[in-house]
C-alpha cells in the first residue's frame, strides 16, 4: 500500500474546514446524479433490512446518514468538519435514532461501542496507510461476529489524497483470506466507484 509520494500524511480537520469554507458542499452531497445513485447501490448492498447500532464513518453533511436511518435502531455519524456537521444537524434533526459527533478517526474512535454495521464511505482514502491500518484494527475491536463493514469509495487518483479508493478496498480485501478477520461477501465496480461488503467472522 504505498501512499502519493506528494500527500504521504493523513488530511486532517484544517484540510476539511477550509475545503468547506470555500464551499458549502464541495462534492455536490446534495445535488449530484452520481451520488444520488451511489446512495441507492450502497443502501440496495445492505444484507438486512434493519441495524440495531451503527457507524457512520465521515458523514460530511449528512445526506446519506438521513437515508441510511430509517434502516437503523442507533446511528452514530461522525465528521470531523464542524461546518459540515452543522448541516447534517439540521438534516436529521428529525430522526431520534441519529446521533452526531465530531470526532477524529482513529485518534477518537468510539471504542465503547459494538456496530453491527460500520460504512466507511468517501474516506478511506483521506488517511495514511499507517492510520488505515490504525482504523482497521479498531473497527474489527467494534464489530462482532456477523457484523458487516460496508466500503464504498471513488477510484480514480486525487493528487491530493494519501491513497486511492482502489488501495483502501485492496488493503480491506487482503484481511478477507481463508483465515483472516474478515469474509468477502458483495464487490461492485462501477465506472468511477466500487463498493465491498465484509462480514466479521
Amino acid at each position: 500500500m504505498q501512499p502519493n509520494p506528494n500527500q504521504p500524511h493523513t488530511l486532517g480537520p484544517e484540510y476539511f474546514a477550509a475545503v468547506y469554507e470555500a464551499n458549502a458542499d464541495p462534492w455536490g452531497f446534495e445535488t449530484s446524479p452520481y451520488e444520488r445513485e451511489k446512495y441507492q447501490t450502497t443502501l440496495q448492498a445492505l444484507p438486512k433490512p434493519h441495524y440495531a447500532n451503527v457507524l457512520e464513518i465521515g458523514c460530511s453533511l449528512g445526506v446519506l446518514t438521513e437515508q441510511l436511518a430509517t434502516q437503523c435502531g442507533h446511528l452514530l455519524a461522525v465528521d470531523v468538519a464542524e461546518a459540515a456537521l452543522a448541516r447534517a444537524r439540521q438534516r436529521c434533526a428529525y430522526l431520534p435514532q441519529v446521533e452526531l459527533r465530531q470526532l477524529r478517526i482513529p485518534e477518537e474512535f468510539p471504542l465503547q461501542q459494538q456496530f453491527d454495521l460500520i460504512l466507511v464511505s468517501e474516506v478511506g482514502y483521506y488517511w495514511s496507510p499507517a492510520d488505515l491500518t490504525r482504523t482497521f484494527d479498531l473497527m474489527l475491536q467494534a464489530l462482532p461476529s456477523g457484523g458487516h463493514l460496508l466500503l464504498v469509495h471513488w477510484t480514480p487518483p486525487v493528487h491530493d489524497y494519501p491513497l486511492t479508493g482502489d488501495a483502501v478496498h485492496d488493503f480491506f480485501l487482503e484481511q478477507a483470506h481463508l483465515d483472516g478477520p474478515l469474509h468477502h461477501l458483495h464487490r461492485e465496480r462501477h465506472a468511477t466507484y466500487r463498493l465491498d461488503l465484509l462480514e466479521r467472522r
